[in-house]
């Protein structure tokens, strides 16, 4: 029985295109700034996210750390939403290597945070009692909210609130392109407003490795130097930059396929007795349901997933997440969701 794989959209191998780019790739030293690979991806990813410049980093989680080490200092504070990929699943690498503490402010259900909640968390200036509040930080798609879209307004109305207040506003753009190929934007549209943004690579556009972080040329300057302190300078990682090239051309509108898949998908699970998602709340590539208590816990039924070569992700006690990506057909999806029917019932037969 071959498995189906669910658990992320990292799990996507690169295209025969970008492995041909990869060997054929010219490269030079980047930490001399001479890889014409890597310089063309990051002039490329700026040019398409509206800002002045880029840099490529290993991974999301060392862009994120990158930037809340160049606006920040130790001491400080920073504000994200309860449930961002920051705050659970970064290793604490705010707290441990930037020295800054995280305030959290409430998500919806969509991965919104309130502009209001964001005013009263600012730590007014000139008490010393309080921290610097030197970054406010926002999430498009967000992952923990079922991969729930920010539109233009919603990041808006935060960066107007914090901007008034003199904070910057980070932009956890992991998977900025779902968003915009769910909301049919540009993607400089969903990030026009922001300071920064970084994103992957490596998920949704099937690339192997990597990350790209843009903003102004002085933030990316200050950038590549917390990147070098943090052992990121790749030397000859054109390779790597070469397949981000090939994604940026022929990986993005494809997205639209895996946000179809994955309705599809929520529609199903809700037709099966003791699961419960809404299908309407399902935007892009990420489906998140919940277990009936009554049926059992997430880790049973995905013991029982497991059993029957269904591979998933386990958030909560009672929460699953399923991803979809370039791997996972229409027909893997009804195959999924057959044997994820066989699954619960084995759950409950005990």
């Amino acid at each position: 029985m071959t498995a189906i794989d669910l658990r992320s959209d990292t799990v996507t191998q690169p295209t025969e295109e970008m492995r041909r780019a990869m060997a054929a790739a010219e490269v030079g030293d980047d930490v001399f700034g001479e890889d014409p690979s890597i310089n063309e991806l990051q002039e490329r990813s700026a040019a398409l996210l509206g800002k002045e410049a880029g840099l490529l980093t290993s991974s999301g989680t060392m862009s994120n750390l990158i930037a809340t080490l160049a606006w920040g200092s130790h001491g400080d504070e920073i504000i994200m939403g309860d449930q961002a990929h920051m705050f659970w699943n970064e290793g604490a690498g705010q707290a441990a290597l930037a020295g800054v503490q995280t305030r959290l402010v409430p998500n919806d259900e969509q991965g919104r945070i309130n502009a209001d909640d964001v005013a009263a968390a600012i730590r007014p200036p000139g008490n010393l009692h309080f921290p610097r509040t030197s970054m406010v930080c926002l999430e498009n798609t967000h992952n923990r909210c079922s991969g729930g879209a920010l539109t233009p307004a919603d990041t808006k109305a935060v960066c107007d609130t914090a901007h008034a207040a003199g904070v910057p506003v980070h932009l956890d753009g992991a998977r900025i392109f779902n968003a915009a190929v769910a909301l049919e934007v540009p993607a400089a549209e969903l990030t026009r407003d922001v300071d920064d943004l970084s994103f992957c690579l490596s998920k949704s556009l099937s690339c192997p490795v990597g990350s790209v972080l843009v903003g102004s040329q002085d933030f990316i300057a200050q950038a590549k130097r917390w990147r070098k302190m943090l052992g990121g300078g790749m030397r000859q990682a054109g390779v790597l930059a070469a397949a981000g090239l090939v994604a940026l051309d022929t990986m993005v509108d494809r997205l639209a396929e895996d946000h179809q898949n994955a309705r599809r998908l929520a529609q199903g699970l809700a037709n099966i007795d003791g699961l419960s998602v809404d299908p309407e709340r399902i935007q892009t590539n990420i489906v998140f349901f919940e277990v009936d208590e009554n049926l059992g816990t997430a880790a049973q039924l995905i013991a029982a997933l497991e059993r029957h070569g269904v591979k998933v992700s386990y958030p909560g006690k009672q929460s699953i997440r399923m991803v979809t990506h370039r791997h996972i057909t229409p027909a893997d999806i009804e195959e999924a969701l057959s044997r994820t029917s066989a699954a619960v019932r084995e759950v409950r037969a005990g």
